[in-house]
Protein backbone atom coordinates (compact mmCIF):
# COMPACT_ATOMS: atom_id res chain seq x y z
CA UNK A 1 0.00 0.00 0.00
CA UNK A 2 1.24 3.35 -0.75
CA UNK A 3 1.46 5.78 1.98
CA UNK A 4 -0.27 8.80 0.72
CA UNK A 5 0.85 12.07 1.73
CA UNK A 6 -0.59 14.26 3.69
CA UNK A 7 -2.21 17.17 2.47
CA UNK A 8 -1.87 20.62 5.20
CA UNK A 9 -4.04 23.69 3.63
CA UNK A 10 -2.06 26.49 5.45
CA UNK A 11 1.10 24.91 3.04
CA UNK A 12 -0.82 24.80 0.44
CA UNK A 13 -2.17 28.16 0.50
CA UNK A 14 1.37 29.53 1.57
CA UNK A 15 3.29 28.19 -1.11
CA UNK A 16 1.25 29.26 -3.53
CA UNK A 17 1.67 33.13 -1.89
CA UNK A 18 5.08 32.31 -1.94
CA UNK A 19 5.50 31.78 -5.61
CA UNK A 20 3.15 35.00 -6.63
CA UNK A 21 5.39 36.90 -4.17
CA UNK A 22 8.42 35.80 -6.19
CA UNK A 23 6.72 36.57 -9.51
CA UNK A 24 5.64 40.18 -7.98
CA UNK A 25 8.53 41.22 -5.44
CA UNK A 26 10.64 44.67 -6.57
CA UNK A 27 12.73 47.06 -4.85
CA UNK A 28 10.67 50.46 -4.35
CA UNK A 29 11.87 53.29 -6.11
CA UNK A 30 13.64 56.12 -4.15
CA UNK A 31 10.96 58.87 -5.06
CA UNK A 32 8.65 56.93 -3.48
CA UNK A 33 10.28 57.67 -0.40
CA UNK A 34 11.09 60.95 -1.24
CA UNK A 35 7.34 61.50 -1.81
CA UNK A 36 6.12 59.92 1.57
CA UNK A 37 9.25 61.90 3.36
CA UNK A 38 7.99 65.35 1.70
CA UNK A 39 4.05 64.69 2.47
CA UNK A 40 5.28 64.08 6.43
CA UNK A 41 7.15 67.25 6.20
CA UNK A 42 4.57 69.43 4.88
CA UNK A 43 2.21 68.19 7.31
CA UNK A 44 4.82 68.99 10.24
CA UNK A 45 5.10 72.68 8.72
CA UNK A 46 1.35 73.11 8.16
CA UNK A 47 0.88 71.77 12.06
CA UNK A 48 3.39 74.14 13.36
CA UNK A 49 2.40 77.24 11.27
CA UNK A 50 -0.97 76.58 12.91
CA UNK A 51 -0.15 76.42 15.97
CA UNK A 52 2.28 79.44 15.13
CA UNK A 53 -1.28 81.44 14.25
CA UNK A 54 -3.01 80.19 16.69
CA UNK A 55 -0.95 81.03 19.34
CA UNK A 56 0.64 84.30 17.98
CA UNK A 57 -1.55 85.70 15.73
CA UNK A 58 -4.88 85.15 17.27
CA UNK A 59 -3.24 84.43 20.37
CA UNK A 60 -4.85 88.07 22.75
CA UNK A 61 -7.60 86.86 20.98
CA UNK A 62 -8.55 83.70 22.28
CA UNK A 63 -7.01 84.69 25.13
CA UNK A 64 -9.78 87.51 25.70
CA UNK A 65 -12.44 85.17 24.70
CA UNK A 66 -11.70 82.88 26.89
CA UNK A 67 -11.26 85.59 30.04
CA UNK A 68 -14.74 86.56 28.85
CA UNK A 69 -16.39 83.12 28.76
CA UNK A 70 -15.65 82.58 32.24
CA UNK A 71 -15.68 86.04 33.76
CA UNK A 72 -16.73 89.78 32.55
CA UNK A 73 -14.73 92.27 31.14
CA UNK A 74 -15.32 96.19 31.38
CA UNK A 75 -13.47 99.06 29.19
CA UNK A 76 -12.65 101.74 31.70
CA UNK A 77 -12.89 104.56 29.11
CA UNK A 78 -9.72 106.89 28.99
CA UNK A 79 -10.94 110.71 28.80
CA UNK A 80 -9.90 112.65 25.88
CA UNK A 81 -7.63 115.28 25.75
CA UNK A 82 -9.09 119.29 26.66
CA UNK A 83 -8.71 121.37 23.69
CA UNK A 84 -7.84 125.00 24.67
CA UNK A 85 -8.13 128.41 22.90
CA UNK A 86 -4.02 130.41 22.04
CA UNK A 87 -5.01 131.81 25.58
CA UNK A 88 -5.45 128.65 27.17
CA UNK A 89 -9.15 128.91 27.62
CA UNK A 90 -10.71 125.61 27.31
CA UNK A 91 -13.56 125.08 24.93
CA UNK A 92 -14.16 121.57 25.60
CA UNK A 93 -14.10 119.70 28.94
CA UNK A 94 -15.21 116.26 30.33
CA UNK A 95 -18.06 115.88 32.40
CA UNK A 96 -19.16 112.52 34.08
CA UNK A 97 -21.93 110.54 32.73
CA UNK A 98 -23.40 107.21 32.62
CA UNK A 99 -23.99 104.46 30.23
CA UNK A 100 -25.61 101.29 29.62
CA UNK A 101 -24.85 98.00 28.26
CA UNK A 102 -26.45 94.55 27.83
CA UNK A 103 -24.20 91.53 27.66
CA UNK A 104 -25.76 89.17 25.82
CA UNK A 105 -24.11 85.86 27.06
CA UNK A 106 -25.28 87.07 30.82
CA UNK A 107 -28.88 88.04 28.91
CA UNK A 108 -28.92 84.02 28.21
CA UNK A 109 -27.74 82.82 31.06
CA UNK A 110 -30.54 84.30 33.12
CA UNK A 111 -34.29 84.29 33.46
CA UNK A 112 -37.05 86.86 32.72
CA UNK A 113 -35.34 88.06 29.13
CA UNK A 114 -38.00 89.07 28.02
CA UNK A 115 -38.79 91.08 31.37
CA UNK A 116 -35.74 92.45 31.74
CA UNK A 117 -35.39 94.16 28.26
CA UNK A 118 -38.75 95.35 28.53
CA UNK A 119 -37.89 97.08 31.87
CA UNK A 120 -34.56 98.38 30.06
CA UNK A 121 -36.03 99.37 26.88
CA UNK A 122 -38.72 101.97 29.08
CA UNK A 123 -36.40 103.41 31.52
CA UNK A 124 -34.11 104.71 28.49
CA UNK A 125 -37.54 105.35 26.55
CA UNK A 126 -36.03 103.35 23.52
CA UNK A 127 -38.35 101.21 21.38
CA UNK A 128 -38.44 97.70 22.14
CA UNK A 129 -37.56 96.06 18.80
CA UNK A 130 -34.85 98.80 18.77
CA UNK A 131 -33.10 96.91 21.59
CA UNK A 132 -34.02 93.72 20.16
CA UNK A 133 -31.93 94.31 17.12
CA UNK A 134 -29.37 95.92 18.68
CA UNK A 135 -28.74 92.24 20.82
CA UNK A 136 -29.48 90.29 17.61
CA UNK A 137 -26.53 91.90 16.42
CA UNK A 138 -23.91 90.81 18.63
CA UNK A 139 -21.72 88.00 17.48
CA UNK A 140 -20.79 86.21 20.59
CA UNK A 141 -17.29 85.30 19.15
CA UNK A 142 -16.07 88.51 19.16
CA UNK A 143 -17.64 90.07 21.93
CA UNK A 144 -20.51 89.95 24.86
CA UNK A 145 -22.01 92.51 24.96
CA UNK A 146 -23.13 95.77 22.92
CA UNK A 147 -23.32 99.77 24.34
CA UNK A 148 -27.01 100.65 24.55
CA UNK A 149 -26.82 103.98 25.21
CA UNK A 150 -24.30 106.40 26.68
CA UNK A 151 -24.52 109.56 28.72
CA UNK A 152 -27.67 108.47 30.47
CA UNK A 153 -29.24 110.68 33.80
CA UNK A 154 -28.70 109.51 37.01
CA UNK A 155 -31.95 108.94 37.72
CA UNK A 156 -32.09 106.62 34.77
CA UNK A 157 -28.19 105.12 36.09
CA UNK A 158 -30.19 104.43 39.45
CA UNK A 159 -33.44 102.76 37.90
CA UNK A 160 -31.12 100.14 35.84
CA UNK A 161 -28.96 99.48 38.73
CA UNK A 162 -31.95 98.07 40.98
CA UNK A 163 -32.84 95.32 38.59
CA UNK A 164 -29.52 93.98 40.04
CA UNK A 165 -29.58 91.85 36.45
CA UNK A 166 -25.98 90.47 35.73
CA UNK A 167 -27.05 91.30 31.71
CA UNK A 168 -27.49 95.13 32.39
CA UNK A 169 -23.79 96.84 32.63
CA UNK A 170 -24.66 100.46 33.68
CA UNK A 171 -21.06 101.89 34.24
CA UNK A 172 -19.13 105.31 35.11
CA UNK A 173 -18.54 107.35 32.15
CA UNK A 174 -18.02 110.49 30.73
CA UNK A 175 -19.19 113.12 27.54
CA UNK A 176 -17.52 115.81 26.09
CA UNK A 177 -19.15 119.21 26.69
CA UNK A 178 -18.50 122.01 24.45
CA UNK A 179 -18.32 125.94 25.37
CA UNK A 180 -20.48 128.04 22.93
CA UNK A 181 -20.87 125.04 20.59
CA UNK A 182 -22.30 127.04 17.74
CA UNK A 183 -19.71 129.38 17.74
CA UNK A 184 -16.79 127.08 17.67
CA UNK A 185 -18.64 124.01 16.34
CA UNK A 186 -17.04 123.51 13.10
CA UNK A 187 -13.27 124.19 14.47
CA UNK A 188 -13.84 121.66 16.77
CA UNK A 189 -16.13 119.16 15.72
CA UNK A 190 -17.63 116.41 17.50
CA UNK A 191 -17.06 112.93 18.71
CA UNK A 192 -18.69 109.35 18.00
CA UNK A 193 -18.34 105.83 18.87
CA UNK A 194 -16.19 103.41 17.33
CA UNK A 195 -17.66 100.33 17.91
CA UNK A 196 -19.44 98.00 20.83
CA UNK A 197 -17.01 99.56 22.83
CA UNK A 198 -16.92 102.99 25.12
CA UNK A 199 -14.26 104.49 22.97
CA UNK A 200 -14.78 107.41 20.87
CA UNK A 201 -13.14 108.87 18.04
CA UNK A 202 -13.00 112.20 16.72
CA UNK A 203 -15.67 112.30 13.82
CA UNK A 204 -15.09 115.88 12.61
CA UNK A 205 -12.73 119.07 13.07
CA UNK A 206 -10.39 119.30 15.61
CA UNK A 207 -11.49 116.56 17.08
CA UNK A 208 -10.93 114.34 13.98
CA UNK A 209 -7.70 115.60 12.96
CA UNK A 210 -5.77 115.07 16.17
CA UNK A 211 -8.29 112.42 16.80
CA UNK A 212 -4.86 110.15 17.88
CA UNK A 213 -3.27 112.80 20.03
CA UNK A 214 -6.54 113.70 22.13
CA UNK A 215 -7.92 109.67 22.60
CA UNK A 216 -6.03 108.62 24.86
CA UNK A 217 -5.58 105.04 25.93
CA UNK A 218 -8.89 102.73 27.48
CA UNK A 219 -8.08 100.87 30.24
CA UNK A 220 -9.98 97.55 31.62
CA UNK A 221 -11.09 95.53 34.59
CA UNK A 222 -12.54 92.07 35.49
CA UNK A 223 -14.70 90.43 37.60
CA UNK A 224 -13.43 86.70 38.18
CA UNK A 225 -16.47 84.71 38.28
CA UNK A 226 -16.69 80.73 39.67
CA UNK A 227 -17.57 78.11 38.03
CA UNK A 228 -21.47 78.76 38.94
CA UNK A 229 -20.85 82.77 38.03
CA UNK A 230 -20.35 84.11 40.80
CA UNK A 231 -18.38 87.08 41.42
CA UNK A 232 -15.34 86.22 43.30
CA UNK A 233 -13.18 89.36 43.07
CA UNK A 234 -12.41 92.67 40.62
CA UNK A 235 -9.08 93.81 39.11
CA UNK A 236 -8.02 96.08 37.06
CA UNK A 237 -5.92 94.94 34.30
CA UNK A 238 -5.17 97.70 32.30
CA UNK A 239 -4.76 101.74 33.93
CA UNK A 240 -6.55 104.07 31.05
CA UNK A 241 -4.48 106.67 29.94
CA UNK A 242 -5.61 110.03 29.34
CA UNK A 243 -5.48 111.97 25.89
CA UNK A 244 -3.12 114.72 25.16
CA UNK A 245 -4.31 118.30 25.25
CA UNK A 246 -4.38 120.41 22.02
CA UNK A 247 -3.63 123.77 21.78
CA UNK A 248 -4.99 125.51 19.01
CA UNK A 249 -4.19 129.04 17.45
CA UNK A 250 -7.81 130.38 17.55
CA UNK A 251 -8.60 133.42 19.77
CA UNK A 252 -11.41 132.67 21.15
CA UNK A 253 -12.95 135.59 22.56
CA UNK A 254 -12.36 137.20 18.70
CA UNK A 255 -13.78 134.15 17.44
CA UNK A 256 -17.08 134.80 19.91
CA UNK A 257 -17.30 137.94 18.78
CA UNK A 258 -16.84 137.52 15.06
CA UNK A 259 -19.63 134.17 15.37
CA UNK A 260 -22.03 136.70 16.90
CA UNK A 261 -21.18 139.76 14.69
CA UNK A 262 -21.46 137.57 11.26
CA UNK A 263 -24.83 136.28 12.71
CA UNK A 264 -26.52 139.84 13.27
CA UNK A 265 -25.67 140.96 9.57
CA UNK A 266 -27.19 137.58 8.13
CA UNK A 267 -30.24 138.13 10.28
CA UNK A 268 -30.65 142.10 9.23
CA UNK A 269 -30.48 140.62 5.37
CA UNK A 270 -32.97 137.40 5.65
CA UNK A 271 -29.81 135.34 4.72
CA UNK A 272 -28.54 132.16 6.99
CA UNK A 273 -25.30 131.32 4.82
CA UNK A 274 -22.19 132.22 5.07
CA UNK A 275 -18.33 132.22 5.77
CA UNK A 276 -15.81 134.15 7.78
CA UNK A 277 -12.08 133.92 8.38
CA UNK A 278 -9.33 135.30 9.97
CA UNK A 279 -5.54 134.28 9.92
CA UNK A 280 -2.24 135.95 10.52
CA UNK A 281 -0.21 136.42 6.88
CA UNK A 282 3.37 136.39 8.64
CA UNK A 283 2.79 132.95 10.41
CA UNK A 284 -0.39 131.18 9.05
CA UNK A 285 -2.09 131.04 12.27
CA UNK A 286 -5.73 131.01 12.08
CA UNK A 287 -7.22 133.13 14.60
CA UNK A 288 -11.31 132.93 13.56
CA UNK A 289 -13.09 130.84 11.41
CA UNK A 290 -17.08 130.51 11.33
CA UNK A 291 -19.40 128.20 8.85
CA UNK A 292 -22.70 129.24 8.65
CA UNK A 293 -25.63 128.10 9.29
CA UNK A 294 -23.53 126.11 12.30
CA UNK A 295 -24.81 123.60 14.58
CA UNK A 296 -24.75 122.26 18.26
CA UNK A 297 -21.70 119.91 18.27
CA UNK A 298 -22.84 118.68 21.79
CA UNK A 299 -25.71 117.51 19.65
CA UNK A 300 -24.82 117.01 16.24
CA UNK A 301 -27.53 114.29 15.27
CA UNK A 302 -30.25 116.78 15.69
CA UNK A 303 -28.80 118.49 12.55
CA UNK A 304 -27.75 115.31 10.70
CA UNK A 305 -31.04 115.75 8.38
CA UNK A 306 -31.22 119.66 8.11
CA UNK A 307 -31.60 120.89 4.36
CA UNK A 308 -29.75 124.15 4.84
CA UNK A 309 -26.21 121.39 5.77
CA UNK A 310 -25.57 123.10 8.95
CA UNK A 311 -22.44 120.46 9.22
CA UNK A 312 -20.68 121.29 6.40
CA UNK A 313 -17.52 123.04 6.94
CA UNK A 314 -17.51 126.05 4.30
CA UNK A 315 -14.37 127.81 4.89
CA UNK A 316 -12.60 124.67 3.64
CA UNK A 317 -14.89 122.32 1.90
CA UNK A 318 -17.48 124.38 -0.01
CA UNK A 319 -15.95 125.89 -3.51
CA UNK A 320 -17.28 129.05 -4.89
CA UNK A 321 -16.72 131.56 -8.02
CA UNK A 322 -14.38 134.17 -6.31
CA UNK A 323 -15.76 137.53 -8.09
CA UNK A 324 -13.83 140.34 -8.39
CA UNK A 325 -11.59 139.18 -5.22
CA UNK A 326 -9.92 137.24 -7.98
CA UNK A 327 -8.52 140.69 -9.65
CA UNK A 328 -5.44 141.10 -7.18
CA UNK A 329 -4.10 137.92 -8.95
CA UNK A 330 -5.01 138.95 -12.54
CA UNK A 331 -3.28 141.94 -11.82
CA UNK A 332 -0.50 140.66 -10.35
CA UNK A 333 0.36 137.95 -13.58
CA UNK A 334 -0.44 141.49 -15.71
CA UNK A 335 2.48 143.36 -14.38
CA UNK A 336 5.01 140.58 -13.99
CA UNK A 337 4.19 139.14 -17.26
CA UNK A 338 4.55 142.91 -19.24
CA UNK A 339 1.21 142.62 -20.07
CA UNK A 340 0.21 145.81 -18.46
CA UNK A 341 2.20 148.38 -16.69
CA UNK A 342 1.75 150.74 -13.82
CA UNK A 343 0.98 153.43 -16.13
CA UNK A 344 -0.85 151.58 -18.77
CA UNK A 345 -4.81 152.39 -19.16
CA UNK A 346 -8.01 151.58 -20.34
CA UNK A 347 -11.44 153.30 -21.14
CA UNK A 348 -14.39 151.55 -19.43
CA UNK A 349 -17.88 153.31 -20.43
CA UNK A 350 -19.37 150.56 -18.58
CA UNK A 351 -18.76 147.70 -21.34
CA UNK A 352 -16.82 146.24 -23.83
CA UNK A 353 -17.60 145.47 -27.32
CA UNK A 354 -16.32 142.52 -29.17
CA UNK A 355 -17.11 142.19 -33.19
CA UNK A 356 -19.02 139.10 -33.81
CA UNK A 357 -18.15 137.27 -36.95
CA UNK A 358 -21.08 135.57 -37.22
CA UNK A 359 -23.26 138.33 -36.95
CA UNK A 360 -21.65 141.64 -37.04
CA UNK A 361 -24.56 144.07 -37.02
CA UNK A 362 -24.70 142.55 -32.97
CA UNK A 363 -21.54 142.72 -31.32
CA UNK A 364 -20.89 140.94 -28.32
CA UNK A 365 -20.64 143.29 -24.78
CA UNK A 366 -19.32 142.31 -21.97
CA UNK A 367 -20.63 144.55 -18.98
CA UNK A 368 -18.69 146.69 -16.44
CA UNK A 369 -20.88 147.14 -13.17
CA UNK A 370 -20.85 150.54 -14.02
CA UNK A 371 -18.64 153.27 -16.58
CA UNK A 372 -15.06 154.29 -14.62
CA UNK A 373 -13.72 156.25 -17.47
CA UNK A 374 -10.13 156.05 -17.74
CA UNK A 375 -8.56 153.27 -15.19
CA UNK A 376 -5.01 151.88 -14.67
CA UNK A 377 -4.24 148.85 -12.53
CA UNK A 378 -4.63 150.66 -8.87
CA UNK A 379 -7.96 152.24 -10.02
CA UNK A 380 -8.75 149.40 -11.48
CA UNK A 381 -8.39 147.40 -8.16
CA UNK A 382 -9.95 150.34 -6.07
CA UNK A 383 -13.33 150.30 -8.67
CA UNK A 384 -13.11 146.84 -9.64
CA UNK A 385 -13.13 147.68 -13.42
CA UNK A 386 -14.39 145.07 -14.95
CA UNK A 387 -13.25 146.05 -18.51
CA UNK A 388 -9.63 146.72 -17.48
CA UNK A 389 -9.32 142.79 -16.26
CA UNK A 390 -11.23 141.60 -19.23
CA UNK A 391 -8.48 143.33 -21.40
CA UNK A 392 -5.56 142.55 -19.99
CA UNK A 393 -6.72 139.02 -18.97
CA UNK A 394 -8.44 138.23 -22.32
CA UNK A 395 -6.99 140.87 -24.51
CA UNK A 396 -9.28 143.70 -27.00
CA UNK A 397 -7.87 144.37 -30.43
CA UNK A 398 -4.35 145.05 -30.72
CA UNK A 399 -3.63 144.56 -26.97
CA UNK A 400 -2.13 140.87 -26.42
CA UNK A 401 -3.91 139.71 -22.75
CA UNK A 402 -2.73 136.85 -20.57
CA UNK A 403 -4.66 134.34 -21.97
CA UNK A 404 -6.33 131.32 -20.58
CA UNK A 405 -3.48 129.36 -20.76
CA UNK A 406 -0.97 131.73 -18.75
CA UNK A 407 -4.01 132.67 -16.07
CA UNK A 408 -4.11 128.99 -15.38
CA UNK A 409 -0.57 128.77 -14.83
CA UNK A 410 -0.80 131.96 -12.55
CA UNK A 411 -3.81 130.01 -10.64
CA UNK A 412 -1.48 126.84 -9.84
CA UNK A 413 1.17 129.51 -8.57
CA UNK A 414 -0.59 130.43 -5.95
CA UNK A 415 -1.42 126.63 -5.32
CA UNK A 416 -5.07 126.68 -6.37
CA UNK A 417 -4.71 123.51 -7.85
CA UNK A 418 -4.09 121.60 -4.18
CA UNK A 419 -4.89 121.79 -0.83
CA UNK A 420 -3.78 124.20 1.51
CA UNK A 421 -3.08 121.85 4.19
CA UNK A 422 -5.21 123.28 6.83
CA UNK A 423 -5.62 121.22 9.52
CA UNK A 424 -9.14 120.36 9.51
CA UNK A 425 -10.60 117.07 7.43
CA UNK A 426 -12.41 117.33 4.17
CA UNK A 427 -10.04 120.16 3.11
CA UNK A 428 -12.00 120.50 -1.17
CA UNK A 429 -9.78 121.99 -4.13
CA UNK A 430 -11.45 124.64 -6.38
CA UNK A 431 -11.86 124.02 -10.31
CA UNK A 432 -9.71 125.42 -12.88
CA UNK A 433 -11.19 125.69 -16.05
CA UNK A 434 -9.10 125.58 -19.63
CA UNK A 435 -9.38 125.54 -23.11
CA UNK A 436 -8.89 121.09 -23.50
CA UNK A 437 -11.16 120.44 -20.97
CA UNK A 438 -13.97 123.06 -21.89
CA UNK A 439 -14.01 121.44 -25.61
CA UNK A 440 -13.85 117.24 -24.12
CA UNK A 441 -16.76 118.50 -21.00
CA UNK A 442 -18.81 120.31 -23.20
CA UNK A 443 -17.71 119.89 -27.23
CA UNK A 444 -17.18 123.78 -27.16
CA UNK A 445 -14.23 125.41 -28.49
CA UNK A 446 -13.32 128.22 -25.81
CA UNK A 447 -14.37 131.65 -26.44
CA UNK A 448 -12.26 134.89 -25.91
CA UNK A 449 -15.73 135.21 -23.33
CA UNK A 450 -14.18 132.61 -21.37
CA UNK A 451 -11.47 134.34 -20.74
CA UNK A 452 -13.19 137.73 -20.06
CA UNK A 453 -15.48 135.87 -17.55
CA UNK A 454 -12.67 133.88 -15.56
CA UNK A 455 -10.57 137.05 -15.21
CA UNK A 456 -13.11 138.70 -13.06
CA UNK A 457 -13.63 135.82 -10.88
CA UNK A 458 -17.09 134.11 -13.20
CA UNK A 459 -17.88 131.41 -15.13
CA UNK A 460 -15.96 128.15 -14.35
CA UNK A 461 -13.70 129.29 -12.12
CA UNK A 462 -13.93 127.78 -8.43
CA UNK A 463 -11.95 128.31 -5.10
CA UNK A 464 -12.12 127.34 -1.50
CA UNK A 465 -12.63 129.99 0.70
CA UNK A 466 -9.09 129.48 2.76
CA UNK A 467 -7.26 128.95 -0.67
CA UNK A 468 -8.69 132.42 -1.54
CA UNK A 469 -7.57 134.01 1.79
CA UNK A 470 -4.04 132.59 1.85
CA UNK A 471 -3.70 134.25 -2.08
CA UNK A 472 -4.67 137.62 -0.73
CA UNK A 473 -2.57 136.55 2.52
CA UNK A 474 0.39 136.24 -0.01
CA UNK A 475 0.13 139.50 -1.90
CA UNK A 476 -0.08 140.91 1.82
CA UNK A 477 2.95 139.49 2.76
CA UNK A 478 4.97 140.48 -0.01
CA UNK A 479 4.44 137.48 -1.89
CA UNK A 480 5.24 134.55 1.02
CA UNK A 481 2.14 132.73 1.46
CA UNK A 482 2.70 130.62 5.01
CA UNK A 483 0.49 127.69 5.08
CA UNK A 484 -2.43 127.83 7.28
CA UNK A 485 -2.55 126.17 10.37
CA UNK A 486 -4.67 125.34 13.69
CA UNK A 487 -2.00 124.08 15.74
CA UNK A 488 -0.28 126.47 18.22
CA UNK A 489 3.63 126.52 18.44
CA UNK A 490 3.46 125.10 14.61
CA UNK A 491 6.45 126.53 12.85
CA UNK A 492 5.56 128.51 10.07
CA UNK A 493 5.78 126.49 6.16
CA UNK A 494 6.47 128.41 3.55
CA UNK A 495 4.75 127.15 0.52
CA UNK A 496 6.15 129.69 -1.78
CA UNK A 497 8.05 133.11 -2.05
CA UNK A 498 7.60 135.09 -5.13
CA UNK A 499 9.03 137.94 -2.97
CA UNK A 500 11.20 138.49 -6.15
CA UNK A 501 7.75 141.04 -7.78
CA UNK A 502 8.58 143.58 -5.26
CA UNK A 503 7.60 145.75 -7.74
CA UNK A 504 4.42 144.27 -8.99
CA UNK A 505 3.41 143.32 -5.77
CA UNK A 506 3.90 147.16 -3.95
CA UNK A 507 1.74 148.43 -7.10
CA UNK A 508 -1.08 145.53 -6.31
CA UNK A 509 -1.02 146.59 -2.53
CA UNK A 510 -1.19 150.17 -3.35
CA UNK A 511 -4.51 149.57 -5.55
CA UNK A 512 -6.22 147.34 -2.99
CA UNK A 513 -4.92 150.17 -0.56
CA UNK A 514 -6.87 152.90 -2.85
CA UNK A 515 -9.88 150.21 -2.38
CA UNK A 516 -10.23 151.79 1.65
CA UNK A 517 -8.49 155.46 0.96
CA UNK A 518 -9.95 156.31 -2.04
CA UNK A 519 -13.76 157.97 -1.95
CA UNK A 520 -14.09 156.18 -5.09
CA UNK A 521 -12.90 152.50 -3.56
CA UNK A 522 -15.41 149.95 -3.33
CA UNK A 523 -14.01 149.39 0.09
CA UNK A 524 -14.56 153.40 1.06
CA UNK A 525 -16.31 152.15 3.89
CA UNK A 526 -12.91 151.08 6.20
CA UNK A 527 -11.59 154.12 5.74
CA UNK A 528 -12.28 155.83 9.18
CA UNK A 529 -10.89 152.79 10.90
CA UNK A 530 -8.12 153.42 12.98
CA UNK A 531 -5.61 151.99 11.29
CA UNK A 532 -4.83 151.49 7.66
CA UNK A 533 -6.34 148.83 5.88
CA UNK A 534 -6.46 147.23 2.10
CA UNK A 535 -9.04 145.26 0.75
CA UNK A 536 -10.86 143.96 -2.08
CA UNK A 537 -14.41 143.31 -2.87
CA UNK A 538 -16.58 140.77 -4.95
CA UNK A 539 -19.68 140.01 -6.52
CA UNK A 540 -20.01 136.71 -7.85
CA UNK A 541 -23.41 136.00 -10.18
CA UNK A 542 -24.33 132.23 -9.89
CA UNK A 543 -27.24 129.92 -10.06
CA UNK A 544 -27.61 131.54 -13.66
CA UNK A 545 -27.11 134.90 -12.26
CA UNK A 546 -30.39 134.66 -10.19
CA UNK A 547 -28.17 134.91 -6.71
CA UNK A 548 -25.13 137.13 -5.83
CA UNK A 549 -22.48 135.78 -3.23
CA UNK A 550 -20.45 138.78 -1.58
CA UNK A 551 -17.30 139.06 -0.79
CA UNK A 552 -14.72 141.38 0.82
CA UNK A 553 -10.93 140.08 1.53
CA UNK A 554 -8.55 142.42 3.04
CA UNK A 555 -6.08 143.22 5.65
CA UNK A 556 -4.22 145.29 8.02
CA UNK A 557 -2.40 147.47 9.44
CA UNK A 558 -1.05 148.18 5.46
CA UNK A 559 2.44 148.03 6.30
CA UNK A 560 2.90 145.68 8.69
CA UNK A 561 -0.04 143.18 8.52
CA UNK A 562 -1.17 141.16 11.74
CA UNK A 563 -4.39 139.93 10.43
CA UNK A 564 -6.14 139.25 6.88
CA UNK A 565 -9.65 138.71 6.94
CA UNK A 566 -12.63 136.73 4.17
CA UNK A 567 -15.91 137.39 4.60
CA UNK A 568 -18.75 135.84 2.21
CA UNK A 569 -22.15 136.39 2.59
CA UNK A 570 -23.67 133.44 0.27
CA UNK A 571 -27.32 134.75 -1.65
CA UNK A 572 -26.64 138.46 -0.78
CA UNK A 573 -28.90 141.19 -1.63
CA UNK A 574 -26.72 143.83 -2.38
CA UNK A 575 -23.62 142.61 -3.69
CA UNK A 576 -20.43 143.49 -1.34
CA UNK A 577 -22.24 145.92 0.13
CA UNK A 578 -23.82 143.45 2.73
CA UNK A 579 -19.80 141.96 3.17
CA UNK A 580 -18.48 145.02 3.80
CA UNK A 581 -19.88 146.25 7.16
CA UNK A 582 -19.44 143.35 9.05
CA UNK A 583 -15.58 143.34 7.84
CA UNK A 584 -15.48 146.62 9.49
CA UNK A 585 -16.44 145.67 12.93
CA UNK A 586 -14.37 143.01 12.75
CA UNK A 587 -11.46 144.85 12.05
CA UNK A 588 -12.26 147.16 14.47
CA UNK A 589 -12.79 145.22 17.05
CA UNK A 590 -9.24 142.99 16.56
CA UNK A 591 -7.55 146.69 16.80
CA UNK A 592 -9.30 147.92 19.77
CA UNK A 593 -8.31 144.36 21.93
CA UNK A 594 -5.44 142.89 20.02
CA UNK A 595 -3.65 145.78 18.28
Amino acid sequence: MFNKPELNFEEVIFDQWAGDLKKLERPLPAAAFWLVGMGGLLIIVLMIIRTLVLNVYFGDFYKRRAVINVNQEFVIPAHRGVIVDRFDDQLVKNLPSFSVSINKAELLRGQNRNAILDEVAKVLGIPLEELYKLIRGVDLEKESRVLVARNISLEQALDLRSLKNNAVVVEDDYRRDYKDPFVFAHILGYTGLIDWSHSIEGKTGIEDFYDNQLRGVDGAYVIFRDARGNALQQKIVREAQPGSSVKVTIDGEFQKYFYERFQQGLTALEREAGVGIAMNPKTGEILALVSFPSFNNNEPAKFLSKSNQPLFNRPVSGTYSPGSTIKPLVALAALVERVATPSFEVFSPGYLEVANPYDPENPSRFADWRAHGDVNVRSALARSSNVYFYIVGGGYKNIKGLGIDKLNNYWKKFGFHQKTGIDLPSENIGFLPDAEEKEKRTGQPWRIGDTYNVSIGQGDLTVTPTRLLSMIAAIANNGQMVKPHLLMDEEPITVFDFSEWEDELKEVQRGMRDAVAQNYGTANLLFDLPYRTAGKTGSAQVANNKKTNAFFTGYGPFDDPRIVILILVEDAKEGSLNAVPIAKDVLRWYYDHRL
